[in-house]
């Protein structure tokens, strides 16, 4: 297979993009694939969490993309790649650029976009996309991008604010997360949540199931696709 290039994004900190990033490495991994997780945020926590890896687990190669010259966002990262990589995971810097995130995109990349439940989250995640949009010129360079909820609890008028925000935007909304200790529990053992050998992690594998088939369609056009916000977890 070629090179698979997986940007995890955000226009700010705290929605969840180090969860997704490792989570998407360990199940490649997990396939037996070489796996590199590229982590340009300073505060280095997808290193920590490869560190933290335990041995017997399939290796995941962690990459230090936060040195570069002033410490900004370049393509040097590219030159770093063997050649034997199968899957590329970037866990790009909170509150990036968006003309330095478009500078590393290339054809057939895929941007997943972690989103929290809450007016802010949604606000400020709305106006990144659009400058992805126009700034970024993302589907001119035919990047996919998608948006993922993040720590969702049922019951909530936020999903009708999310749907009305998923419209408007006109992208892929492809899957929810539910808000659980589990994935603390997993980062902290360097592993991702489909790795944990529990029953309790059933819900968490379905939710992720939605997010690694949106990685593995071949590019088409895309058009909004609305999910239901909530699955019948248990509280």
């Amino acid at each position: 297979m070629g090179l698979q290039r997986i940007l995890v994004t955000t226009s700010k900190g705290g929605c969840g993009k180090t969860t997704i990033s490792t989570n998407i490495a360990s199940h490649y991994a997990k396939q037996g694939l070489n796996v590199r997780l590229f982590d340009h945020d300073k505060q280095g926590s997808s290193l920590s969490w490869v560190n933290r890896r335990p041995e017997e687990y399939n290796l995941i190669h962690g990459v230090d993309a936060s040195r570069n010259f002033d410490h900004r966002l370049t393509r040097s990262w590219q030159l770093r790649v063997p050649p034997d990589t199968d899957v590329a995971v970037i866990d790009t810097p909170a509150g990036v650029d968006v003309s330095e995130l478009a500078a590393l995109f290339q054809y057939d990349d895929s941007v997943l976009i972690p989103v929290l439940p809450s007016p802010i989250d949604i606000h400020a995640t709305a106006h990144f996309i659009k400058e992805l949009l126009t700034v970024g010129k993302a589907r001119k360079k035919m990047v996919r991008l998608a948006v993922i909820a993040n720590r969702v609890r049922k019951n909530t008028v936020m999903y009708h604010a999310l749907e009305r925000f998923l419209f408007s935007l006109n992208i892929p909304f492809i899957s929810s997360l539910r808000d659980t200790q589990l994935y603390a529990k997993a980062f902290e053992a360097g592993v991702g949540v489909e790795e944990i050998n529990s029953t309790r992690n059933k819900i968490d594998i379905e939710q992720w199931a939605p997010i690694i088939r949106w990685l593995e369609t071949p590019l088409v056009k895309q058009t909004a696709e609305i999910r239901p916000l909530f699955s019948q977890w248990e509280s």
